[in-house]
């Protein structure tokens, strides 16, 4: 069994965000242990082992390069909860 995060990465004008790298770790770690990319939808997915876990999910934009150059930020980081083998949806949303 596996519990499975989907998420989409969202830019700053409500629009999926390819190609942006997403650091997942579990909330007792310091490191990212997870790295997983948003395809051209936006989304990612990550499986993970069964069990009750907290995991926080960030966005590394070191080296992205937007459309419009402009730069961006993650607005905030993103916690989810998995209870056992399960499904959770989520999302990343950027800022300028």
């Amino acid at each position: 069994p596996y519990s499975v995060i989907v998420g989409t990465v969202w830019g700053p004008d409500d629009r999926p965000v390819y190609g942006v790298k997403v650091k997942i770790r579990r909330a007792k770690d310091k490191k990212p242990k997870w790295e997983v990319y948003s395809d051209h939808n936006g989304e990612f997915a990550q499986r993970f082992p069964a069990g009750e876990c907290d995991y926080i999910l960030s966005a590394d934009l070191k080296g992205f390069k937007p459309a419009d150059g402009q730069p961006l930020r993650l607005a905030q980081e993103v916690t989810v909860h998995v209870y056992y083998d399960e499904r959770q949806d989520t999302g990343l949303h950027l800022t300028r």
